[in-house]
């Protein structure tokens, strides 16, 4: 009978926290920008230059900390990391070992299986790396210090997660979470966001943990489901042929959709990790946490339960809803104008799921306003224009954020309600189709169908339906 393994997974998460200035200098940590623009002596590691913590950095952990339910660390310290690498201008990091902010926490994430827990061994703040940007074409690296000193929490887990979905699933909890707290907008694309995911495999029903590998460069769901379930059966084919696997660190090539070793797996003595001597350790309060945890802002299964009671919309609108920040807070403000809490939901499950899904728009990059939004909704509510000419105000809603009242009149799409406009139509479709009004007089109920979208493309689609079959039904009879 062959073995049966289980695949062991803890992962380390880097968010980048959304602070105007960097953790230990007053430099910008906007994305982007020309190469070393948002640099100064401090984040560049200039000999004597001193760094100054940026206070809002603790208060975005905490919040997060507390989010997760973890211990908070009443007087937590800075330390270096030291190594070298061209993206680290220092020659060692300022991090946090000894006494990270935070401890013993868990999120609780949904699985096939039901409700799991997932535990934080520890969640610490430190500062980002700069960035190394390779030329194959000259066989060059340059370096951009941009992202030097960046603030990062970094989350690291217990071994509890056994499958890809796991991981996506506990990602996602901690994804939410950061968007709804608004201390980071956790885009993957832009490195807000990263995992190292650390993975081993062992014998189905034993104890002991195998060797793990990290692996790194997972900046997407999809690269981080396809590294799992590739790095699971590389380790699982080197212990079938009875070799052993080797603790190292492994880069993840999304192309070519393998991942090779970059390293041996160094340990934290490898580090040479002590005091940072240039900034004192951190005292929090019991009235700074307290302070914190009354700024938390409502969560997600707060809202689902609030959705349900004060808009009276089902459960299941709600949970779709409240999976993004952005799209809670887009339906909330648009009820807020238009009283409608039924028509936004359908809008933002609908047609703005589908233009998202086909434009590959993420919510957080949406450009619709909720003021044009609950327009459109009014629009459509008091008869101003068809439910069609609806869809197609949205897209420019959508691609551009137009006003809608004010595009339905610039491209004249207002519904036709002139009786006599609609009878003249509706009469010269019975004049020009006699084959089809003899075939309804006949009996054949498609005619009708027929003859109904004759009368509304000669309307230009902006009569109402129901206005237009009562004509035509008045004429044919």
């Amino acid at each position: 009978m062959a073995k049966q393994y289980e695949t062991v997974i803890g992962l380390e998460v880097h968010i980048e926290l959304a602070t105007k200035t960097k953790i230990f200098c007053g430099c910008s940590t906007e994305f982007g920008g020309e190469p070393n623009a948002h640099t100064c002596p401090v984040c560049t590691g200039m000999p004597g230059a001193l760094p100054v913590l940026n206070r809002q950095v603790v208060e975005y952990a905490l919040a997060m900390g507390l989010a997760a339910n973890c211990e908070i660390t009443r007087m937590c310290r800075f330390d270096r990391k030291n190594y070298f690498y061209p993206d680290n201008p220092q020659n060692y990091q300022i991090s946090q070992l000894y006494l990270p902010i935070a401890r013993n926490g868990y999120v609780e994430i949904e699985t096939a299986g039901g409700t799991k827990r997932v535990r934080i061994h520890e969640m610490h703040m430190e500062e980002d790396a700069g960035k190394l940007i390779h030329d194959e074409w000259d066989d060059t690296s340059l370096v951009d210090y941009n992202r030097s000193g960046v603030p990062l929490i970094e989350i690291v887990s217990e071994p509890d997660m056994h499958s890809a979905k796991e991981v996506i699933a506990y990602l996602e909890k901690l994804r939410m979470t950061a968007q709804y707290l608004g201390i980071s907008d956790c885009k993957l694309q832009e490195g807000s966001m990263r995992a190292d995911v650390n993975l081993s495999v062992r014998e189905a029903g034993t104890d002991i943990l195998g060797i793990r590998t990290e692996m790194k460069n997972l900046n997407s769901f999809k690269a981080i489901t396809h590294a799992i379930e590739g790095e699971r059966e590389r380790q699982i084919e080197l212990l079938e042929e009875g070799k052993a696997v080797t603790q190292e660190t492994r880069r993840w090539d999304e192309n070519k959709e393998q991942s090779y070793a970059m390293r041996s797996k160094e340990d934290a003595k490898d580090y040479r990790y002590f005091p940072d001597p240039d900034l004192i350790p951190v005292v929090i309060s019991d009235s700074w946490i307290e302070e914190v945890r009354s700024r938390q802002p409502e969560m997600r299964p707060e809202k689902i339960e609030r959705y349900q009671r004060e808009y009276e919309i089902p459960r299941y609108d709600a949970e779709i809803i409240t999976e993004s920040k952005k799209l809670a807070d887009l339906f909330e403000e648009t009820v807020k104008i238009c009283g409608r809490p039924k028509q936004t939901a359908n809008w933002i499950m609908g047609e703005l799921f589908r233009l998202m899904k086909e434009s590959g728009t993420q919510a957080e990059d949406l450009k619709l306003s909720p003021a044009h939004l609950a327009g459109l909704i009014e629009l459509i509510d008091q008869g101003s224009i068809s439910s069609s000419v609806g869809k197609k105000v949205f897209e420019k809603i959508f691609a551009e954020d137009v006003d809608p009242v004010q595009y339905v009149e610039e491209h004249s799409l207002k519904t036709v309600n002139d009786e006599d406009a609609l009878r003249a139509a509706a009469e010269k479709v019975i004049s020009d189709n006699p084959q089809a009004v003899d075939d309804y007089k006949a009996g054949k109920e498609k005619a009708f169908g027929a003859l109904m979208g004759q009368t509304m493309r000669a309307l230009k689609g902006k009569a109402d339906p129901a206005a237009v079959r009562k004509v035509l039904e008045e004429l044919l009879q």
